[in-house]
Formats: structure tokens, C-alpha cells, sequence
């Protein structure tokens, strides 16, 4: 382990669990993880190994079966994945949005019915706001959750996008529409609710009035299944509203995506940390003008900008964690720590290409993979433009003057 990105005042039982996942990263996900995202395939025996070290229930609290720790530990486990391979914090970090909202919004049937299995991994979480068109306009949305009054069901309908985990899911928390008991003219964000989907794995009809169509091609983010969900009168019983009442649903997801925020700071961390790593020893390996290029200024410059950048972003992203851990709201540290770290990782990615010449471009070296795969940070749980505006918001509301 390198000098960077080191988190004081860990306790033992922190530290034990970071070496043991970063020991799992070195020996089990980096040998194969190229190999397995150029043929964009699933890393089943890299996810039954996560299974086997708690990751998946690390949130969830003891009661339910979890290792109950921190967004702290989780974060930091998140970032030593992401150094591995991207995708596989993405399948872990999307599973622990869902957990996160159960456990702090729903009732206490659906906490006894879905955290005991997630936090095994048997139940496997993924979530929805986005539609085709909409963006990160969520106020937007246009599906629709509809109450039919002879059987108490609510009958959804409605076409999402985005789905991490939306083929190897067997829940799916998805926000939709519902004006039941809300007068015309109500806020949009008011006349949300998010129903919790449980489902077969797989692709095609997973359920009746539910069709998962298959997974996205993208540039990079391969391997974990990214796709569309429809919905075309799909029904649920009354019990699968995430707390039991509608015209929360924008306040849980916010919630959900605000901690997401700081697991996507902690991958783009890692994955800057990685391509700090290739660059670092790549400039002591290659020669140029009868010396390694380590020993020009222009890479020593490159190297001690790369390095500071990680340092950075690895600060903001561990103060966003400790206050939501604090129990603070922290959703302007957390857009701050999102913002800084998805544009430092593409920067960082960028200048280890740069040193890696020629042959960053060829698919034998790793710094190829990250340099596809850094861009999606930029835009994942909301475009670094809406980062900006929640944190400009914010400050607006900290340093208003007084009239």
C-alpha cells in the first residue's frame, strides 16, 4: 500500500476490514477484471467472493444480519473495489441505495422481509428514477403508480432507464407518479412514491406486467448489466410502498442518492488511485533520451499533480462520510465530494494515458479500460452540472445576508 489516500483515526476493527477487501482486490478482481470487461461479462465468482466477505449486507444493521458499520467503512471498501474494476462497486453500491432506504424509510414488515436476505446477498437491490428523455429533470417522470380501488393494488405503468443491476436484480425500488390525495397543483416532487418491485433475475417477461429488455452497450462500465425496466400493468399489493404511505417517494430516493453520491466520490477515488498506480510505475519502467521518463520534469510534474488530485478528492469524499455518519446533513458535502472526485478521476486517468504514450491506446495495457470507464462517473447519480447547482444552492442558504 502507497502513501496516498491513507484515512486517520480507522479503528481496528475498520482497518481489518479494508485490508482484508483490498487483499481480496490484488489477488481475486485486478488479474481478471480486463479480461472480463473487454468480453463485457458478469463477474459472477468476483460477486459470490463479496458474498462471502459480508459486503453486501456491511450497512445493514447487526439485527438484521449485517456487520452494522459505518458509510465510512462502506465508502472506503467501495473505493479499494473501484481500484480493482468499476463495475464491481457499481453492482455492490446500488445494492446498499435500496438496503439504505429500506432501512431508514420502510416499515418494519418490509425491513423483516427484505434486510435479512440482503444482507446475504440473496436478494440483490437495484433502483430507478430516470426515463428516456427526462434526465435529471426527476420532477419530470411520467410513470405512473394508479390505485385500483375494487382490490387495494396499485397498478403500475411506465418505461425507466438506467438500471444498474436491472437484469441480476430481484428487487427493484422504482419511483412513479401517484396523485391519489394530492389536490391539483401540488409540487410535483410531492405526488411521488416508490414501490419496491421483487422479481425473477434475468431478461425478457420477469414478471407478469414487467419486462426487463436486455442490457445497454456502452463504452465503458461493462461487465455489470445496465438496462431498461417497463412497466405495463404491473400490480402490487398496497404493502410494497416503501414506508407504507405515498408522497414520499422523492424524499426517499433523494435520501438514498445522497449517500450514493459519497460511494461514487469514493469510486471515482479509486479508480484514480489505480491510474496513479499504472502511471507511477509505468514512468520508472519506460525509457526515453537514455533514462526512465520518470526522471523528466515534465512527467515528475504530471506525477505530483496526479498525486495531489487523489489526495484531494480522497479528504472531501472521507469528511462527506463522516457527517451523514454524524448524523449531519451532508448533501453539500457530499455534491462537493462527487463533483471533485469524477472530474480529478477523469484528470488523473487522462495525464497516466498521457505518460503511457502509444500504447495507453492498445487493449493489452490496463490504463486503457480506466480511460473508458472514468467518464461515467461524470455523470452517474447526477451530471456534475447538477452537483453544482446543489451546491450553489446550498451555499446561497449558509451565507444568505440578512435583510
Amino acid at each position: 500500500m502507497g502513501r496516498l489516500a491513507q484515512t486517520e483515526g480507522l479503528t481496528e476493527i475498520q482497518r481489518e476490514i479494508l485490508s482484508t477487501v483490498r487483499a481480496f482486490v490484488d489477488k481475486e478482481i485486478l488479474p481478471v477484471a480486463t479480461e472480463l470487461e473487454h468480453r463485457d461479462e458478469y463477474p459472477s465468482d468476483i460477486v459470490a467472493g463479496l458474498r462471502d466477505l459480508g459486503l453486501f449486507g456491511l450497512m445493514i444493521p447487526e439485527e438484521y444480519g449485517g456487520l452494522g458499520e459505518s458509510l465510512l467503512t462502506y465508502a472506503l471498501c467501495v473505493e479499494e473495489i473501484a481500484r480493482g474494476w468499476m463495475s464491481v462497486s457499481g453492482i455492490i453500491n446500488t445494492h446498499f441505495i435500496v438496503a439504505y432506504m429500506l432501512q431508514k424509510h420502510g416499515t418494519q414488515e418490509q425491513k423483516d422481509h427484505f434486510l435479512p436476505r440482503m444482507a446475504t446477498g440473496e436478494v440483490r437491490g437495484a433502483f430507478s428514477m430516470s426515463e428516456p428523455g427526462l434526465g435529471s429533470d426527476v420532477s419530470a417522470i411520467t410513470s405512473k403508480g394508479v390505485r385500483d380501488e375494487r382490490t387495494g393494488e396499485y397498478v403500475l405503468t411506465g418505461q425507466k432507464m438506467w438500471l444498474t443491476n436491472g437484469g441480476s436484480s430481484t428487487l427493484v425500488a422504482v419511483l412513479c407518479r401517484t396523485d391519489e390525495g394530492h389536490p391539483e397543483g401540488t409540487a410535483p416532487h410531492k405526488s411521488m412514491t416508490t414501490f419496491l418491485i421483487e422479481k425473477e433475475p434475468g431478461f425478457g417477461q420477469v414478471r407478469e406486467g414487467l419486462t426487463i429488455p436486455g442490457k445497454i452497450d456502452k463504452m465503458g462500465y461493462k461487465g455489470v448489466d445496465t438496462t431498461e425496466l417497463i412497466m405495463d400493468g404491473l400490480r402490487l399489493p398496497a404493502d410494497r410502498v416503501l414506508g407504507g404511505t405515498t408522497g414520499r417517494g422523492f424524499y426517499q430516493m433523494m435520501d438514498g442518492v445522497e449517500v450514493g453520491r459519497v460511494n461514487v466520490a469514493a469510486r471515482g477515488c479509486g479508480v484514480a488511485q489505480r491510474a496513479f498506480e499504472l502511471g507511477v510505475s509505468y514512468a520508472q519502467q519506460r525509457h526515453t533520451f537514455g533514462k526512465p521518463i520518470a526522471q523528466h520534469q515534465a512527467i515528475q510534474f504530471k506525477l505530483a499533480e496526479m498525486a495531489t488530485k487523489v489526495e484531494a478528492a480522497h479528504a472531501l469524499m472521507v469528511g462527506a462520510a463522516r457527517k451523514k455518519d454524524s448524523g449531519q446533513r451532508n448533501d453539500l458535502e457530499a455534491g462537493m465530494a462527487k463533483y471533485l472526485a469524477s472530474e480529478y478521476c477523469k484528470e488523473v486517468v487522462e495525464d497516466a494515458f498521457r505518460i503511457h504514450g502509444g500504447y495507453g491506446f492498445s487493449k493489452e495495457y490496463e490504463i486503457e479500460r480506466l480511460y473508458r470507464e472514468a467518464p461515467m462517473l461524470l455523470i452517474g447519480e447526477g451530471t456534475a452540472e447538477i452537483q453544482k447547482m446543489i451546491i450553489g444552492r446550498r451555499l446561497l442558504e449558509e451565507y444568505r445576508e440578512q435583510a
